[in-house]
């Protein structure tokens, strides 16, 4: 019964160590957004820029918050957002890329 003497977590929702993260929470906020606006957007051909560089921003972005990630949820909710953000990205490159239709 140690478990039920065991003091609640306090802090960042995300943070199962009772710190608060707020560098590591942000990242993952930010990845969130970014692969959600990325895999919404990619499936409308015109916006290809929109989720072609939503995806490359939260790929970066995740990869960087999974970098310095502490805890476990923090790396599950940043898995979430890099797989969105990776296919948000992929199928904005496969309608038109990064610069498609902007130069040339």
């Amino acid at each position: 019964m140690a478990q039920a003497l065991r003091p609640t977590t306090a802090g960042s929702l995300f943070a199962t160590d009772g710190k608060s993260h707020p560098l590591q929470d942000t990242l993952l906020a930010v990845t969130l957004v970014l692969g959600v606006t990325a895999f919404a957007s990619a499936w409308f051909h015109g916006l290809h820029l929109l989720s072609s560089w939503a995806g490359l921003l939260g790929i970066l972005t995740g990869a960087y918050g999974q970098w310095v990630s502490v805890t476990t949820r923090e790396r599950f909710g940043l898995i979430l957002g890099l797989g969105a953000a990776a296919v948000g990205f992929f199928l904005g490159m496969a309608h038109g890329g990064l610069f498609g239709g902007v130069i040339g």
